[in-house]
């Protein structure tokens, strides 16, 4: 009895340490969700704030945690931006909160990548790592810059990817592994207002979506050398922006999901094969889709999104057979769905929030909150957590009809996704990062 007791301690522990990680910018198991309690409720420039660090360069990449280490990715000196879409329309988008990343303009083409590593409790810079830009530098949209994909550790090494198609891995002490270049390897980066997909980690596989104008592939490398286990072409011209998920089916079995500009579909992890798609145009596939319950959650991205909810484990054209619901319009163009007791919540662009069932799909609650996003919610302790673009940060109590709790603003434009660690919110600004809490 008394090794079942220490069993069951033991295993308690080992989950709430996986849990107080935030290894990827969707967290422990890529949906957005944690398990920590006692999370913060209200903060400002002048409460609640336990460390603010200001980072060398401009970025909007998410920071993640591993441990007592915080990391982020920056990009220092300016490349070449170009005016886009606004998420506003109809209206002012400045005066909205929308704006472009700070310092952007004409660029002279000299260019570093910046991998920080800052400690957890106090904020101090631990390390820094300079990567310097290699090759042409594809042209990004004003509100961001190459430094846009978030970093990924699995524990043992950090992994930052950048818009060129550089690579670099190092250890957790901040000393170099190995790097690569995609952009120099298979074809210039070239993809409509600039990539964004990020990294993602299975087991000892780094996983990148590369689907860009020029060339598009789904490519996995060796976590520890950088060297290629397998790399899968896509047809000319298929793009995303979107990050994989990778979802075990069963035991040994998984599957490599992709947002793409030709539908979602799902590949063996193995070997890169494709093995079920449905179909669907989409000229701006954005969204992370999420696995919760032996379902994928997603949203496809673009204006007034389609979302959708997916069984994996089938094949070929499975738009028929394993689509449990989809709602052809209403979800956001940018920021990915969260799943969160039962239900599912999203923000639009410009400040709709929806609320729907998650078994179903039927809206349950819809309320015009207010601002401009692009960063994804967060949810832990009974909150859901929205990221607006002007600074603000509205904290809700989840639930059928949600409430605003408290809306915290921070002098800052908030592109990224927030992190959740050790009991703090970590938010990042185009400068700084904050960790708020006590």
């Amino acid at each position: 009895m008394q090794k079942l007791i220490a069993h069951g301690v033991l295993a308690a522990a080992l989950a709430t340490t996986v849990q107080a990680q935030w290894p990827t910018w969707r967290g422990p198991s890529s949906s957005g969700v944690s398990l920590e309690r006692g999370l913060p409720v209200a903060w400002s420039e002048t409460q609640a704030v336990a460390w603010k660090a200001p980072l060398r360069g401009l970025g909007i990449s998410s920071p993640v945690v591993w441990e007592n280490l915080v990391f982020l990715t920056s990009q220092a000196g300016s490349g070449e931006v170009r005016p886009g879409p606004s998420l506003v329309q109809g209206g002012n988008p400045r005066e909205a909160g929308e704006r472009a990343l700070a310092a952007a303009g004409a660029g002279n083409g000299r260019v570093s990548f910046v991998i920080t590593a800052l400690d957890r409790t106090t904020g101090r810079q631990a390390w820094e790592y300079l990567l310097p830009a290699e090759g042409g530098l594809p042209s990004v949209h004003e509100k961001h810059n190459l430094a846009s994909p978030s970093p990924v550790t699995d524990g043992e090494r950090v992994y930052a990817w950048f818009a060129t198609g550089q690579i670099a891995a190092l250890d957790l002490a901040g000393r170099l592994v190995w790097t690569k270049h995609l952009g120099a390897e298979y074809g210039a980066f070239q993809i409509n207002w600039g990539h964004g997909s990020s990294p993602a980690v299975y087991r000892d596989m780094l996983l990148l979506l590369c689907y860009h104008e020029r060339t598009s592939y789904l490519l996995a490398l060796d976590a520890r050398t950088g060297a290629v286990r397998w790399k899968v072409n896509a047809a000319a011209g298929v793009i995303s922006y979107s990050t994989p998920l990778v979802v075990e089916t069963a035991p040994g079995t998984a599957e490599v999901i992709v947002n793409s500009s030709i539908g979602l579909s799902g590949h063996d992890v193995r070997t890169g094969e494709r093995l079920w798609h449905i179909a669907e145009d989409n000229r701006f596939p954005i969204p992370m889709p999420l696995y919760q319950d032996g379902v994928i959650y997603t949203s496809r991205g673009y204006r007034s999104s389609p979302f959708m909810a997916v069984r994996p484990g089938g094949k070929g054209d499975v738009s028929r057979s394993h689509v449990v619901w989809r709602v052809p319009s209403g979800a956001p163009y940018v920021s990915s769905l969260v799943h969160y007791e039962g239900l599912i919540y999203m923000v639009g662009d410009v400040g709709v929030l929806t609320v729907t069932d998650a078994r179903t799909g039927a809206r349950v609650f819809q309320e015009r909150i207010g601002g401009v996003y692009t960063a994804s919610p967060v949810a832990a302790d009974g909150k859901i957590y929205l990221v607006s673009e002007d600074g603000t940060t509205i904290v809700l109590a989840a639930g059928r009809t949600p409430r605003v709790l408290a809306r915290n603003t921070l002098d800052a434009r908030q592109l990224a996704s927030p992190a959740i660690s050790g009991g703090r919110l970590f938010i990042r600004s185009d400068t700084a990062v904050y960790a708020i809490g006590n």
